[in-house]
């Protein structure tokens, strides 16, 4: 059983069908990229799975298990985190309460010890703050902690988007255009980033990039969208020789990514 499995996954707005008859397996520990034109579907595809959008026909299983009709926050709690083409950071509060918020998803404190201020209240906080700096640190952003998140650069943003991502402790990593906006040097970065975060905590990826140069260098098999239907699915060298894929979205240049 594959831990993550979408069957026949579509979706109407009104007379639009945004993506139909969409289908992934994800085992753990896939690195898998998903390509399209821009209004191909693909953030549409991440909002199914992360329970935005409730999709008008199809199945998504975690470990199994139905997620359908879900909110976002209880697929969260099952192990599918998130983050977003444009950066959603609280960017009025700081670095450390932006991973802190994240990590109260996988507190074990009770209502009343909160309320009450009981003892056990004050070390699940303890807990909570010392994990979030643990990610902070791993994350190069320690020395930021008390800073606003609004004050960061973007490739920092990017990097406590990550950061908070992973407060939630996910099996599976959704990743919605993490290099956008960034430069260069920050995009190779990101990369490095990305692929140590797969390796270092066992997580399932699945990366939704324009950036062909992070895709054709992360991802071990890619999936192409163009407008809401597959049409190709296969490693790195295989969607840069798809004839489909190069008419559809890529260009010739795919070849010398």
């Amino acid at each position: 059983m594959a831990l993550l499995e979408i069957e026949n996954l579509s979706i109407n707005f009104g007379g639009l069908r945004a993506v139909s008859g969409f289908n992934l397996n994800l085992e753990k520990g896939d690195l898998r990229g998903l390509i399209g034109p821009n209004g191909a579907g693909k953030t549409t595809v991440f909002n199914m799975l992360t329970g935005v959008y409730r999709p008008s026909e199809g199945d998504i299983r975690l470990e199994g298990k139905s997620i359908v009709g879900l909110k976002p926050h209880q697929i969260a709690q099952m192990g599918m985190s998130r983050t977003f083409q444009n950066i959603r950071l609280f960017k009025g509060l700081s670095v450390l309460d932006n991973v802190r918020i994240a990590l109260h998803l996988t507190t074990t404190c009770k209502v009343a010890e909160a309320l009450l201020r009981l003892p056990g209240h004050y070390r699940e906080e303890d807990r909570i703050t010392k994990k979030a700096r643990e990610l902070l640190e791993i994350f190069n952003l320690l020395d930021r902690q008390d800073a606003l998140a609004s004050s960061l650069p973007y490739g920092e943003q990017r990097r406590l988007e990550i950061a908070r991502a992973l407060a939630t402790n996910p099996r599976i990593l959704l990743l919605d255009e993490p290099a956008a906006g960034m430069n260069p040097q920050e995009t190779q970065e990101l990369m490095g980033l990305i692929k140590w975060v797969h390796k270092h905590f066992g997580l399932t990826i699945l990366l939704i990039e324009h950036h062909m140069e992070v895709v054709m260098g992360v991802c071990e098999r890619i999936q192409v969208l163009d407008y809401g239907v597959t049409i190709a699915d296969g490693t790195p060298s295989e969607i840069k020789r798809n004839p489909r894929v190069i008419e559809a979205y890529l260009g010739e240049e795919v070849k010398d990514a």
